[in-house]
C-alpha cells in the first residue's frame, strides 16, 4: 500500500462497495439505508486500501434555522493525503417524542448519510425510472400537455380570453411549484417511492397529478423535515 495513490485507493473502494438499503420503514413502507449501513459496509473496504475514516460535525445557522454541517473524510495512512466531502441537514424545530440533542442527533446522522453517499459514489437517485418515481412526476407533463378547450375556442371573446389567461397562470404557477419539489427531492436523494409514501401519510395522495398546487408547495417546505420524522434518527 505504501506510495499508492489515495485517488486509486479511493476508486477501489467505491468499485467494490456494496452498501444495499437494509432498513425498513414500516409507516412509509419503504426501504431505506442508515449511516451505520454504509459505515459497516465500508471499513474492511478501507482497511484493505489503507485508508482510514472520519466524521465530524459544525453547527452552523442560516437565516434564522438551524444546519448540521457534516465532513466524512479517508484519509491515506502511509501518505497522509485525505479527500473529504459534506452535506447539509437542517434541525427541526420540533419533533414528537424527541429532545433537543435527539433532534441534532437526528440531522446529523442525516447529514453524514449524504456526505458518505458523495465520498461513496452511492447513488439514491437510481431509482427515478421506477413506476412510483412517475406517477410522482406525471403531474407536471400533465399540467404542461392539457388543452384549453373550450376557453381555447371560444378567446374571442372577453370572458373566455380572461379565463384562459388565468389557466394558464394557474399552469404557470403549478409548473413551479412542481419543479421546486423535484429539485427538493433531488437535493435530499430521495426515491419516488420515498416521497410517495410521504405525500401518502400526509395528504392521502401519492401523485402530484391529485395534489393541489398548495400541497404540492406544503411538501417541498416540509419534506425534509417529514422524512426525519418517518425515518427516525438513524435515517
Amino acid at each position: 500500500m505504501e506510495g499508492k495513490a489515495i485517488y486509486a485507493a479511493l476508486q477501489a473502494v467505491q468499485r467494490d462497495l456494496k452498501a444495499p438499503k437494509g432498513q425498513y420503514n414500516s409507516f412509509g413502507k419503504y426501504k431505506y439505508r442508515s449511516c451505520e449501513d454504509i459505515v459497516e459496509a465500508v471499513k474492511p473496504l478501507l482497511n484493505d486500501q489503507g485508508l482510514i475514516l472520519t466524521m465530524s460535525d459544525e453547527v452552523i445557522g442560516v437565516a434564522d434555522r438551524v444546519y448540521i454541517k457534516a465532513t466524512c473524510k479517508v484519509i491515506d495512512v502511509a501518505t497522509g493525503d485525505c479527500i473529504e466531502t459534506t452535506a447539509l441537514a437542517r434541525e427541526s424545530l420540533t419533533k414528537k417524542g424527541m429532545d433537543d440533542s435527539q433532534i441534532t442527533g437526528t440531522a446529523s446522522s442525516y447529514a453524514r448519510k449524504y456526505a458518505l453517499n458523495g465520498l461513496f459514489a452511492i447513488d439514491d437517485t437510481k431509482d427515478a425510472d421506477t413506476d412510483a418515481y412517475k406517477q410522482q412526476t406525471s403531474g407536471s407533463q400533465t399540467s404542461q400537455n392539457r388543452p384549453q378547450g373550450a376557453a381555447r375556442q371560444n378567446a374571442t371573446t372577453n370572458t373566455h380570453s380572461a379565463q384562459q389567461a388565468a389557466n394558464g397562470g394557474a399552469d404557470a404557477i403549478r409548473t413551479k411549484a412542481i419543479k421546486s419539489l423535484n429539485a427538493e427531492i433531488s437535493r435530499m436523494g430521495l426515491t419516488g417511492q420515498e416521497v410517495s409514501a410521504i405525500a401518502g401519510l400526509k395528504f392521502n395522495k401519492v401523485s402530484t397529478k391529485d395534489m393541489t398546487t398548495n400541497e404540492i408547495c406544503q411538501l417541498t417546505n416540509n419534506l425534509e423535515t417529514w422524512v426525519f420524522e418517518q425515518t427516525g434518527a438513524t435515517a
